[in-house]
């Protein structure tokens, strides 16, 4: 592969300047005098390859999603009306290439999801993640559970508003991302992170477990404790828990995800699973294993944090998300190793890729749990196969690069937490192994900042 001078984040797979010919320069910029075909003969669905020459641009690609992905290294190749003359040949690396979005702690309107969903897929993103519940929110309507809207989402993180998708705000968000070649992860997370459920349905809500750690984060960042009944607005994680062993859980369990599936048009459902401090070991794997029975059941992929791999029964099909760092904690490693011989793992180790992580120390905006700040060289240091030993790199399905919103209210937060570490994440996910240069992507990213800049994409300044 040869290196490339251009501002092109992820870097493909082949790009070959030719040498001696003359950049094109459209008369018309509404008229490129472009050429595409697509043919399942020129790779997999979600592969290109791009010819400019002084007489116009070519794409083959072996899907509509790798004619999309061609614009969009067409669309960072394009300056002051002109294109290099070129030859890139390209592919992902990995097939799941995500972000996450919580829009639980602070509530985001569709406007704003939409917009996310550009950014992401512009730089070949194809899954968004969208973490619809929690403590502080639920924030999608369901026919079979309407007062979970009607009575657990009024608020967010801070005491802002809240706020829910409608079924038509459901549909314009799955639309929009289809259109983008995104599919969309909902996340329904139990049996933790369920305050909210107990607003609606106190009959399903265990009593909070009010540990060292929840004392601790509500003492460092406000919020109070949580009290049922009441809408929790504060930082705190691993208190709440629906109950174990009561069939009205397993029918809300049931409501909720076959619902869920219908109205989802993609392969995957995320139950959660995270931090659940608040529930007896046993009682957990018990309730994982039931949950990810029912999302099977009805055709879908169950996906789950890592911890849900002490689960012994667990549905065989579950796809793992390791969150924890890229040295493993005692004990973290053990669980999301289980997920190699089940559904394989998407990668998101926290102290590299979580987009909400401070991006220097006097930022206003990020947290720092995940070992301190995550400088855009951190977010692009890692290598996916390399973290949890034993596990067949075919296994790791891809990357996902979340952002959390304790701190993020709005997109220009979100945005500036994003920019410019995950373009990082969108290498690693994309570009080959081999093609990891740190100097050579700190030269593409400061090439394209200007660019996204100019775009209306808030970016923190150095």
């Amino acid at each position: 592969m040869s290196a490339s001078p251009l501002p092109l984040i992820p870097l493909p797979a082949s790009v070959t300047l030719t040498e001696g010919a003359a950049p094109y320069r459209p008369a018309d910029p509404s008229d490129l005098h472009l050429t595409v075909t697509v043919d399942a003969a020129a790779g997999g669905p979600e592969a290109y390859m791009l010819r400019i020459t002084e007489r116009g641009i070519q794409i083959m690609a072996g899907g509509p999603a790798g004619a999309f992905y061609a614009r969009q290294t067409l669309a960072q190749l394009e300056h002051d009306g002109e294109y290099p003359a070129v030859v890139i040949e390209d592919a992902p690396r990995f097939a799941y290439r995500g972000v996450m979005l919580d829009v639980a702690r602070h509530f985001q309107p569709v406007e704003t999801v939409k917009t996310y969903i550009d950014h992401a897929a512009s730089l070949k993103f194809n899954h968004l993640h969208l973490h619809l519940t929690d403590d502080q929110g639920w924030r999608l309507a369901l026919d079979s559970r309407p007062a979970l809207v009607e009575k657990a989402s009024t608020t967010s993180a801070l005491g802002d508003p809240g706020g829910h998708y409608t079924r038509e705000d459901w549909t314009e968000i799955l639309e929009h991302a289809a259109s983008r070649h995104v599919t969309v992860v909902p996340e329904i997370d139990v049996p933790g992170h369920t305050h909210a459920v107990g607003l609606a349905y106190p009959e399903l809500a265990a009593d909070p477990v009010i540990s060292d750690l929840v004392l601790e984060t509500v003492e460092t960042f406000g919020g109070g404790l949580p009290l049922p009944g009441h809408p929790y607005t504060g930082w705190a994680v691993g208190f709440s828990s629906l109950k174990h062993d009561d069939p009205e859980v397993d029918r809300f369990l049931s409501d909720v995800f076959t619902e869920l599936a219908r109205i989802t048009p993609g392969p995957y459902l995320h139950v959660g699973g995270d931090e659940c401090h608040g529930t007896d070991p046993a009682d957990y794997a018990v309730f994982l294993e039931k949950v990810t029975a029912i999302v099977a059941a009805t055709g879908k992929t169950p996906v789950a944090w890592h911890e849900a791999g002490a689960a012994a029964g667990l549905h065989p099909a579950t796809v793992g998300q390791y969150w924890n760092y890229v040295q493993p904690e005692p004990g973290q490693d053990a669980p999301a190793r289980a997920f190699g011989s089940r559904g394989g793992l998407i990668m998101s180790p926290a102290d590299v890729a979580y987009l909400d992580m401070k991006f220097d120390a006097d930022s206003p905006l990020g947290l720092t749990w995940a070992k301190g700040v995550t400088t855009m060289q951190d977010a692009y240091g890692w290598e996916p196969t390399a973290i949890l030993d034993g596990v067949d790199p075919d296994r790791i399905l891809g990357v996902e690069a979340p952002l959390w919103s304790e701190t993020a209210r709005d997109l220009a937060d979100i945005e500036q937490l994003a920019f410019p570490r995950i373009g990082a994440i969108a290498e690693i996910a994309w570009s080959p192994a081999g093609a990891h240069d740190a100097a050579g992507f700190e030269a593409r990213t400061a090439a394209l900042i200007s660019r996204w800049k100019a775009a209306g994409i808030r970016i923190p300044t150095p």
